[in-house]
């Protein structure tokens, strides 16, 4: 994990999704639902949204939901919410298992391919949780900055 990166604050796991609602279990689809919900928010705010905010939000969903899905048996739920100076990101998995920021080489020296996803997510965002889920699993919520 990236206890270097986790702080106190008011972040509750998630609850249940809206009824009705599916949920968005890949990358872009989760990407798509962040967008239309920063979106929405500038909007009603009447605030001009910063892409480049956007930009981090947008890769740190999707780095979550792969990992989801390479890592953690596949994408249970997803949440997002946009409020205050921030958009607060929840996806959940089938999973116990913490994720870790691995060498980017093995024992012998050799270069490993991927694992740059927890590292990303970690340096993008100002609060992350790992909460356990009580029928298994757990829910890893982020909150990325949107200034």
């Amino acid at each position: 994990m990236c206890k270097e990166h986790t702080t106190e604050s008011d972040i509750e796991p998630p609850g249940a999704r809206r009824a009705g609602l599916p949920c968005p279990c890949r990358p872009a689809e989760v990407r798509e639902a962040v967008a239309r919900a920063v979106s929405e928010r500038c909007r009603a705010t009447h605030t001009p949204c910063d892409t480049d905010a956007l930009e981090d939000v947008l890769l740190v969903a999707s780095e979550l939901t792969t990992n989801a899905i390479l890592h953690g048996g596949g994408v249970t739920d997803f949440q997002v919410d946009v409020s205050g100076p921030g958009v607060r990101l929840s996806v959940s998995d089938r999973s116990d298992r913490l994720p870790v920021a691995l060498p980017p080489t093995d024992r012998q020296g050799r270069r490993r391919p991927g694992g740059h996803g927890w590292p990303i997510v970690c340096r993008l965002s100002r609060d992350i949780r790992v909460s356990d889920l009580p029928a298994g699993g757990k829910c890893i919520t982020a909150v990325v900055p949107l200034v």
